[in-house]
């Protein structure tokens, strides 16, 4: 029996979280009406209690390392997949330079991006470029990685071309083995799906007696999380060293979906509806470094991304007497908003 911060777990859990192992299916790509018995099972197994596909959804199964390594693709493409995957679950190796607090890509996007419900990353690689609502504009693989360096990293993109930015992009691309590009059918499990609204409003009060009963261990009272030895064990939910008011799971709604489907870890699915939504209103009424967006007033840059994307979160509203996000603060960098984040036209007009 393994343990982790004195928790005794069962064995295959305590494997998972230790050492990132989870349960695998073969690489499939089919309509939800396609999969035999055998594959529902093994799709049970990799997201339990998870929503079963329905008929028209498109359900892929990403190929694991293990199929990399023992595919006839050229060893340099494996070479370059395996940086990608490592940058991917270790994206603390960057930390100082591009990442500026404690997440890895794998902290949101859970069992190394392929999991449904958890974030898979593959559907980027096969639906961008496409217009983005966040931005208003037309944004492309690169750019979306990038997004996630600036708002959930507290970072700054890799830069656009070098050879870890192809190296992530290119793992984004091999997990999508076998699926077309632009899909019309809807993909199964894609992001972190809204839940239905919950019986009573968000309650961040009762977020707090749910989150000691299920969350405090891993992440602690204070939402800090736990870093042993200089590596991050569970990334901290608010403060500092976790993702700024500008990272999608900001948003109350995204963090619901994410708490529900993925949380506790090695429990999915074990919490009801209303204590996700009520953890999610809890953490995400917690401070947290700027909006990289920030035009130097909470309300007014609410107000400026209100539509786009604000309104689905607590920024640049009251929360026990003071204006969530009325700071200068940062997090551990230097600097707001990255010089590589910038608008695109498309119109020729320039």
């Amino acid at each position: 029996m393994k343990t982790l911060l004195n928790i005794a777990l069962p064995a295959a859990i305590a494997s998972t979280l230790l050492l990132g192992s989870l349960p695998t299916a073969a690489q499939t790509t089919k309509l939800g009406s396609e999969l035999t018995a055998e594959e529902l099972q093994a799709l049970s197994a990799m997201i339990p209690n998870a929503p079963a596909p329905q008929d028209h959804e498109l359900v892929h199964i990403p190929p694991t390392m293990d199929d990399l390594e023992a595919s006839d693709l050229h060893p340099k493409m494996k070479e370059a997949i395996r940086r990608g995957y490592d940058l991917f679950t270790n994206t603390q190796q960057l930390r100082g330079e591009y990442v500026f607090n404690n997440m890895n890509c794998s902290s949101c996007h859970m069992g190394d991006g392929r999991l449904p419900y958890a974030g898979p990353v593959w559907p980027a690689a096969v639906t961008l470029p496409a217009y983005r609502g966040k931005n208003n504009h037309v944004n492309n693989l690169e750019e979306r990685i990038a997004g996630c360096f600036t708002y959930s990293m507290n970072g700054k993109p890799l830069e656009y071309g070098s050879d870890d930015m192809l190296a992530l992009s290119l793992y984004h691309q091999w997990l999508a083995t076998g699926v077309k590009m632009y899909p019309q059918e809807k993909i199964y499990g894609r992001g972190f799906p809204r839940m239905p609204d919950p019986e009573l409003s968000p309650s961040a009060e009762r977020g707090r007696v749910a989150y000691q009963a299920n969350c405090a261990t891993c992440h602690q009272e204070d939402g800090g999380g736990v870093v042993e030895n200089g590596e991050v064990v569970f990334p901290a939910l608010w403060g500092d060293n976790s993702y700024n008011w500008g990272a999608g799971i900001s948003r109350v709604f995204t963090l619901a979906s994410f708490t529900k489907h993925n949380m506790p870890l090695g429990q999915p699915n074990s919490l009801s509806g209303q204590d996700a939504w009520d953890i999610a209103q809890y953490i995400n009424s917690h401070e947290r470094p700027q909006d990289p967006r920030y035009t130097g007033d909470a309300v007014e840059t609410r107000e400026k991304f209100l539509d786009t994307f604000h309104k689905h979160t607590l920024y640049g509203t009251e929360v026990n007497g003071r204006i969530l996000g009325d700071h200068d603060n940062v997090g551990g960098k230097d600097f707001l908003r990255p010089d590589t984040i910038r608008p695109r036209d498309f119109s020729g007009n320039k």
